[in-house]
Parts: C-alpha cells; structure tokens; sequence
C-alpha cells in the first residue's frame, strides 16, 4: 500500500522536477558565455572556412591532428598557389568551442601568407587573440599541429611531382 502511496506521490511530484531541470539547464545556457571570450564564441557562432578541399590536389595540403587528453580532432586543408601563397583553407574539428574557434582562427589566419611563414604561427599566439585559458591551451596547439602538419603534406605532393 505504502508502494503504491509513494509511486503516486513521485508520479505527481515529477513535472515539477522537469521543470526545475529545464530552468536549471536554460540557466546553466545563459551563464555559460561568460566562460568564453567573445572572440570565442564569434568564431564558434559563425566558423570561418568550414569545409573540405580535394587531398588529391597537388597544391592541397592536409593536416589531421588529435589530443587524445580530451579527444578533439582537427582536419586542415591549405590550398597553395604557384607563388608559394596560400589562397584558400578549410578545416573540420570534432572538438569543444576553444577547439572550433582555434582551428576557424587558424584558417583565417593562413590566408593570403607564404606557406614558409605559417609555420610562425605559434598556439600561444593564437590562445593569446582569442584570450583563452590554460585549460585550453591544448586546442590552440592543435591549431598549430595542424598548419605544420597541412605544410608538410604540401611539401611531400611537391617533391613527389617534381620526381615524377
């Protein structure tokens, strides 16, 4: 009988503890930006270069990284010209905000420079643009893997076209 009485109860008591949950979690949606710069959420709202080019591309180099610590994946393509410039990038990261803002910075960034200098490019340069904290630091480094990783595929299609 008691069963019964305390299912009833539990049963009745259930919309409300929906209800808390949902404000709880429209609440916890609200505060959550104030953790990230606005730089980070720009880049994680609206991700420049999002997309694929063709690795079978000669002038395309693909870089594809991962930080097993947290499990985030990175894919960079830069599209290189005859005079050594890069004219187009494209990324796609299985990873958090900091993760999708690094690597969308990252493909700004690469555009429009010499396949050589990108490899200044350096994750604390870019932690630093999008005021990211230590707990972070490892999906700026990401971003930074992936350039030298998209630069060295580059180089190895070049060598390898040149021995053709």
């Amino acid at each position: 009988h008691s069963h019964r009485d305390w299912l009833f109860s539990a049963q009745n008591k259930l919309p409300t503890t929906i209800t808390m949950i949902s404000r709880f979690n429209r609440r916890l949606l609200q505060v959550r930006p104030r953790f990230y710069h606005p730089t980070v959420i720009d880049h994680y709202e609206n991700p420049r270069n999002v997309g694929t080019l063709d690795k079978k591309d000669a002038s395309v180099g693909t870089g594809l990284v991962g930080a097993p610590a947290c499990g985030d994946v990175l894919r960079l393509q830069i599209k290189v010209g005859s005079d050594g410039v890069i004219n187009d990038a494209k990324f796609k990261t299985f990873g958090c905000g900091s993760a999708i803002a690094s690597s969308s910075l990252a493909s700004e960034w690469v555009i429009g420079r010499n396949v050589n200098d990108v490899l200044s490019i350096r994750n604390t340069d870019i932690a630093k643009h999008l005021n990211l904290p230590p707990v972070k630091m490892h999906c700026s480094m990401l971003a930074e893997d992936a350039i030298k990783s998209a630069v060295d595929d580059y180089k190895k299609k070049q060598l390898a076209s040149a021995d053709k």
